[in-house]
């Protein structure tokens, strides 16, 4: 019996047990002490992802060969996977539940399901998609986004200039900026990046990414960032209490989401090297960022595509080393272009 579907209604099929159209059989793994952990509402959750024209697809696969949707209400991202990624997730995951439940400001990705359906048909094709918390969904509108690893070889975006909008994700040579954090931000994201980096080397985990997504707290008609006095943005920290002495507003009290920061503009040195010379011209942002990309091993993979890089580039350049080496770098990488505000 053949059949045919759109990809949109796969994916639908796949989340919603009791579709009713398609020759699919769903295998699911619940994730629900996760979900209660992370103070997920389970019809909220479901409507979510299996409401009317609940999915929208955002990218067509790229190196990776993994496809991206979004739910309509923006929470949610779903992710297919390869299988050494369902491999990797399944046995970080008493690991990765210690972690979260552990430190609740952590900045690693959050894992709501991990599901596998397998077509019914002389193939069986097995497809396996991850949904997870959409990093972006806030009400600051994204100017700048920024994928930053701590490697150079290949880390600049392909498009031109002319090109280049709010939606084009960065890489680590177009970085222009240096962002100071308030003292309480910057020492409480120290903390939680070594405890995350310390989390995935464990795991032995590598190739991760630090996600920034930046809002510019003034834009001109133009679309480009007006430059804004030094401290005119309210001071606030973890922790910091409303009037009323409640707690702070949502938006502002938890590390990696909607904080307030001073992005420094920033020129760079050489269009190989991550040496960046800071200009003294301010502009007050809103940052959202978290670690993504946490499920690849360092395995046989990703070792040759060591071995063999490094015949032609240097060592400590590549994306793919050593994942003890690889917290190292990203550390101090991300330690340079994060730091206090003294002002």
């Amino acid at each position: 019996m053949s059949f045919s579907v759109n990809r949109d209604s796969l994916i639908l099929m796949m989340l919603c047990p009791f579709a009713p159209n398609g020759p699919i059989r769903l295998s699911n793994y619940v994730f629900r002490t996760l979900r209660k952990l992370f103070k997920v509402d389970p019809a909220d959750y479901m409507i979510s992802i299996c409401g009317d024209n609940a999915l929208r697809l955002l990218s067509s696969p790229g190196k990776s060969g993994s496809f991206f949707y979004s739910t309509n209400d923006d929470k949610y991202m779903i992710k297919t996977m390869k299988k050494s990624e369902v491999k990797a997730l399944i046995r970080m995951l008493r690991a990765y539940y210690n972690h979260v439940r552990a430190f609740e400001n952590t900045l690693v990705t959050k894992f709501f399901g991990l599901h596998c359906v397998k077509m019914i048909g002389p193939a069986h094709r097995k497809v396996r998609f991850v949904i997870m918390g959409n990093l972006f969904c806030s009400e600051y509108a994204i100017h700048r986004r920024f994928d930053l690893k701590g490697s150079s070889q290949g880390r600049v975006t392909d498009k031109p200039e002319s090109e280049i909008d709010s939606t084009t994700t960065l890489k680590d040579l177009d970085l222009n900026y240096i962002f100071r954090l308030q003292t309480s931000w910057f020492q409480e994201f120290c903390r939680q990046v070594d405890k995350d980096c310390y989390f995935l080397e464990q795991e032995r985990i590598m190739d991760y990414s630090l996600l920034v997504g930046i809002h510019i707290i003034q834009i001109s008609q133009t679309g480009e960032p007006l430059r804004m006095e030094a401290g005119i943005f309210p001071v606030q920290t973890p922790g910091d209490r409303d009037e009323d002495g409640g707690e702070a507003a949502p938006e502002l009290s938890r590390l990696g989401m909607n904080m307030p920061a001073r992005a420094e503009l920033a020129t760079r040195r050489n269009d190989s090297e991550f040496a960046m010379e800071p200009t003294g011209e301010y502009y007050d942002v809103i940052l959202i960022l978290g670690i993504i990309d946490i499920l690849q091993d360092y395995d046989i993979s990703k070792k040759l595509e060591h071995a063999y890089k490094s015949f032609n580039y240097d060592p400590t350049s590549i994306s793919a080393v050593d994942p003890s080496q690889y917290s190292r770098r990203f550390r101090d990488f991300i330690f340079r272009i994060f730091t206090q505000d003294t002002t």
